[in-house]
């Protein structure tokens, strides 16, 4: 899957491990290791529907406020947030990166 990030936080997070934007400085590093994990998930996956097989990412299409936005588990407590587009085919093989949320709170 072809990967984008919507920030530059979040490319220098995976790139490098860190970041000094205020959002993303103070993760556990257990949670950093993780994130870049998942991103390498994404990458590996030639679609979407490859996402499905990896139970422990827990892919899911969101519904009401966030409705159109992808998410799939860092752990229990985090999210990745990204939008999906299909290819010319239809198949879905572009992820943008939008955040690292942490559930239940916004």
């Amino acid at each position: 899957m072809n990967i984008e990030f919507e920030n530059a936080a979040l490319e220098e997070l995976y790139t490098t491990g860190h970041t000094q934007d205020r959002h993303y400085k103070r993760l556990p590093q257990s949670i950093v290791k993780r994130y870049v994990k998942v991103v390498n998930y994404l990458k590996a996956a030639r679609r979407l529907e490859d996402l499905f097989l990896m139970k422990s990412l827990h892919y899911e299409r969101k519904k009401g406020d966030l409705k159109g936005i992808d998410a799939v588990w860092i752990d229990v407590q985090y999210r990745l947030l990204f939008h999906s587009s299909p290819d010319d085919n239809g198949i879905v093989v572009n992820a943008l990166i939008i955040e690292i949320s942490k559930h239940y709170e916004d």
